[in-house]
């Protein structure tokens, strides 16, 4: 699985400590609709890609008695359906701790995915593109607060 980063303790995306995995790839299209360089993550391009096995993070995640919870975010990690989606569903075979998935599209863009999802259980998908200049909001679902009110 490829990713950006990984911070195996995190506790700004989730109400409960989780594991981070930093997708490595976005279409940026926050930016494009808005004509102009927003996104928040776009320093992530410039960190190198990582190759971790699926199997080793789903390890470090057991091992670790603090973390109850994934985050997934980064870039898009839709734009990474097949290494999210095999992610999530072999880390079920080992636990099913909840999953945080944060994309910017909406769910009208992306049904199959959805449904697709919808057969996991306990997967909480965060939808929506940045909004710039728009006031943070505390996400009652996430219990975090999140920097646009997308």
């Amino acid at each position: 699985m490829k990713l950006r980063g990984l911070n195996e303790y995190d506790i700004c995306n989730f109400r409960l400590a989780s594991m981070f995995l930093i997708f490595p790839t976005c279409s940026f299209k926050c930016d494009r609709e808005c004509g102009k360089p927003i996104c928040q993550n776009s320093s992530l391009v410039q960190e190198p890609e990582i190759e971790i096995e699926t199997r080793e993070l789903i390890y470090r995640y057991i091992k670790n008695p603090i973390t109850h919870a994934v985050v997934c975010g980064g870039l898009e990690p839709m734009d990474n359906w097949d290494d999210l989606w095999s992610f999530c569903c072999q880390f079920r075979g080992f636990s099913h701790d909840p999953i945080v998935i944060y994309t910017g599209y909406t769910e009208e863009e992306i049904p199959d995915k959805i449904k697709a999802l919808s057969q996991l259980h306990n997967i909480i998908v965060k939808f929506g593109r940045f909004i710039p200049d728009s006031p943070h909001i505390f996400d009652t679902v996430l219990g975090v607060d999140l920097a646009s009110n997308n």
